[in-house]
């Protein structure tokens, strides 16, 4: 079984009572909404990552104004020649905020468009867990930085 580790920093942006979301679209080529956010590279700080892809993916300069946790999570899936893969992907979520840019949407990346929702919306969005686990974090602000297991 081959180890794979990813990790990845992500924002929360609340503005107005709106979140700002990002298109991701899958290799298959389903779309699902997600933070703004993405991969580390190799030596990046996690807080410069998440200012790096907010702006890659939405077109804003943001400021992460507090880290509100890190969410762990660990899948198996197929590989090639029957092989398997372990997946674990550590996820921190910063709450940010907008300093400048404006609206625009990612081209030739793994996001097609940005844009805003209201909260009340949000649980109709097609959308990926993290979206969840990131309200979660922003909402209930754990002191240990992460939602219930299993939440």
């Amino acid at each position: 079984m081959h180890k794979e580790l990813r990790v990845a920093a992500y924002a929360i942006c609340v503005r107005d009572g709106q979140l700002l979301l990002a298109r991701w679209v899958a290799r298959d080529g389903s779309r699902r909404w997600t933070l703004p956010g993405g991969g580390m590279e190799h030596a990046e700080d996690p807080y410069d990552t998440v200012v790096r892809e907010a702006a890659e993916e939405t077109g804003y300069a943001v400021e992460p104004v507090a880290l509100l946790g890190v969410d762990s999570i660990r899948r198996r899936y197929p590989r090639r020649m029957g092989t398997y893969a372990d997946f674990h992907g550590l996820r921190l979520v910063y709450e940010a905020r907008l300093t400048g840019g404006e609206l625009r949407h990612e081209t030739g990346g793994s996001t097609d468009m940005a844009a805003w929702h209201p909260l009340d919306t949000v649980p109709e969005l097609e959308r990926v867990g993290l979206v969840d686990v990131g309200l979660e974090l922003w909402r209930r602000r754990p002191a240990v930085g992460r939602t219930a297991p299993g939440a």
